[in-house]
């Protein structure tokens, strides 16, 4: 071996150079690309950060018990929106839940390509992008308008209704992905000991595939508790406790709306109350969705 040769196989220490152009290019993108992801969160620390200012002082007990004052009044509090909320999200949820795990369950299970399995997922991603208050004039005039619900119109079952209709393609969706990250060994075993095709949905990928299915869950209930534009043609609103699910209803993003746009402070102070609980609802519930994600990742 010449020295040359031997030369290339020494072992030499290795020192960053920082005065390199490539190194000097590393560190602008790194700069810009971390510049750029503060600018992609501060929406969300200022919207926490406002809301928690304006919003956070006001909580109190009397706030999450009591029913809103009359326009022009002070005191009160948003107990009947609370609850109108978790009742509308409940209804919401029993109906989008069942029908989201079933057709997930179709996608993943029993579908064999095909038309209509096109079919369902185009519609799927096409649902996902229609705008919320096009469920709620949807509803409004299937429901409202023609009082198909026991000759009522505007009720907490028909915004439960206008909502699930937005949880569903999140349920769907995460679902099917959810029952494709089971191994096809554990489906092959199954059928193998002679299980049929609905044990070994029921037993086996189902209860596997729990946690990713409940993080979309999660996810959508999230997005319906804080939806708007079809709780105003649905639910409506109400200044009383709730009197039943086939009767308007009051929520808290419908209070948020008719109390931010009054011309007293009383109620715009309730207005900014409502926002920060709803806000720490929705931002509970996605916490609790990625800790759901975390615990699939690690089990």
């Amino acid at each position: 071996m010449t020295i040359a040769t031997q030369s290339l196989f020494e072992r030499q220490s290795l020192h960053r150079q920082p005065n390199l152009p490539r190194n000097r290019w590393n560190v602008f993108f790194t700069v810009l690309a971390g510049f750029f992801a503060l600018i992609a969160v501060l929406p969300l620390l200022l919207v926490l950060l406002y809301v928690l200012i304006k919003g956070g002082s006001l909580i109190s007990l009397g706030l999450l018990t009591q029913l809103p004052p009359a326009p022009g009044t002070s005191g009160g509090g948003i107990g009947n929106a609370i609850l109108g909320t978790f009742l509308v999200t409940l209804v919401a949820s029993l109906i989008a839940i069942p029908v989201g795990v079933g057709g997930g369950i179709y996608l993943a299970e029993y579908s064999r390509g095909g038309w209509f399995q096109s079919f369902v997922r185009f519609g799927t991603n096409v649902l996902a992008g229609v705008p919320s208050i096009i469920c709620g004039v949807f509803i409004y005039g299937l429901i409202v308008a023609t009082r198909l619900l026991f000759g009522e119109s505007y009720s907490a079952v028909a915004g439960g209704i206008a909502l699930s209709v937005l949880m569903l393609p999140t349920v769907i969706k995460t679902t099917d992905e959810g029952l494709k990250l089971v191994p096809q060994e554990l489906r092959w075993g199954a059928i193998g000991v002679g299980a049929s095709k609905f044990v070994t949905v029921t037993r086996i990928t189902l209860p596997t595939a729990f946690t990713p299915i409940a993080t979309g869950v999660v996810l959508g209930i999230a997005r319906a508790a804080g939806e708007t534009a079809p709780l105003i043609f649905t639910a409506l609103f109400s200044p009383f406790w709730p009197e039943g699910l086939l009767k308007p209803i009051a929520t808290m993003s419908v209070l948020i709306f008719n109390f931010a746009i009054m011309p007293y402070e009383a109620q715009n102070a309730l207005a900014w109350a409502a926002s920060f609980v709803l806000v720490m609802l929705i931002l509970g519930a996605n916490l609790f969705a990625r800790w759901l994600s975390r615990f699939a990742s690690s089990t």
